[in-house]
């Protein structure tokens, strides 16, 4: 999929799921800081420019698909969206784009005050959307045991214990990332 018709679906949906008011301003938090420019890594999924845009919707699309099929229950029906779509917008700066040798390359750079990249889109996130509890522990854990160590595993269960979307939201970015390949 292209990067406008990526934009463009994107869109509609942010149209279909934030009220009027609230869309324009996660379009304009979206357009100001990279988010369709953006990759998603530096060398696995979506390592190209607009990678982090075509893996954000993806993960949004399926967590839509599983929420469907499975019957899953959110707090905020459109929470299936919102998570999938904001669920890593911390990677809006995150990358730095370098001339090397063959071309361009992009590094990772280690400047964050968060231990999570999770915990830092829902402090970036507080500019312009207000989160359920929810949406911020699906955010927060997006990761499962990708991102968390040994002492924080109690922590990871508790947040699946109390909201099983938790784990159904780190389903969906693995089927995005791993089995799509965005």
């Amino acid at each position: 999929m292209n990067a406008e018709n990526i934009k463009n679906e994107a869109y509609q949906l942010i149209d279909k799921y934030f009220m009027p008011a609230k869309a324009i301003i996660v379009k304009d938090f979206l357009n100001t800081y990279g988010f369709w420019d953006a990759p998603a890594s530096t060398k696995y999924h979506g390592n190209y420019p607009g990678g982090l845009a075509e893996h954000s919707l993806a993960v949004a699309k399926n967590l839509l698909m599983l929420t469907e099929k499975l019957g899953l229950k959110w707090d905020n029906p459109g929470s299936p969206f919102v998570v999938g779509l904001l669920h890593d917008v911390c990677k809006m700066d995150q990358y730095k784009l370098i001339s090397t040798e063959n071309g361009y390359q992009y590094v990772y750079t280690n400047d964050s005050i968060y231990s999570h990249h999770g915990e830092k889109s829902i402090c970036m996130l507080a500019n312009c959307v207000t989160l359920t509890q929810e949406e911020i522990a699906c955010i927060r854990w997006h990761m499962g045991a990708y991102e968390t160590d040994t002492n924080e595993w109690k922590y990871y269960g508790n947040a699946i214990a109390k909201y099983p979307n938790v784990l159904w939201t780190h389903t969906a970015d693995m089927m995005a990332s791993h089995i799509e390949g965005v």
